[in-house]
């Protein structure tokens, strides 16, 4: 099977979308860490409740998934434009009429590209374990206790 110059060319619109996508969830990302930022400093300058440190315990919890993260789309932007990267010398090979060296080079860049795709998959299982902490902790608050349990039970009555 023979590649043309159309082949590489192809992925160039895909690659800048899933480029721009990356970009986008990284600054999401920066967002957030500088709310929780924000939060974990106010948590520790009145941390006189149970509460409130529960509260921080979790933001640690969120700012280590949110490293974790970070790192994730740092690999998947990299693996990104290396896959890009090799799509423009496959193309230069493939104008130079080095068939043999264009095709190993545009493996490699389909390799890269999809080594980026799972790398993306792992960030998004990191991503929505976040949201399932913030909502178990939701869940915890809207829990009643006995009491309001009680007066719960004494008012549908």
């Amino acid at each position: 099977m023979e590649i043309s110059l159309n082949t590489p060319a192809l992925l160039f619109p895909a690659i800048s979308l899933l480029l721009l996508a990356y970009t986008n969830r990284f600054l999401a990302l920066a967002n957030l860490v500088r709310k929780l930022h924000d939060e974990y400093i106010e948590t520790h300058v009145k941390n006189d409740e149970f509460k409130e440190a529960h509260k921080s315990k979790i933001i640690l919890w969120q700012i280590k998934n949110l490293r974790r993260r970070i790192n994730l789309i740092r690999y998947m932007q990299g693996l990104g434009v290396f896959s890009f990267l090799g799509c423009v010398a496959c193309m230069y090979s493939l104008y130079r009429g080095s068939a043999a060296v264009a095709e190993f080079i545009f493996a490699i860049s389909l390799l890269s590209l999809l080594a980026s795709l799972f790398i993306s998959l792992a960030e998004i299982i990191q991503s929505t374990r976040a949201i399932e902490l913030e909502l178990s902790d939701i869940e915890e608050l809207e829990k009643g206790n006995i009491f309001t349990d009680i007066l719960a039970g004494n008012k549908g009555k």
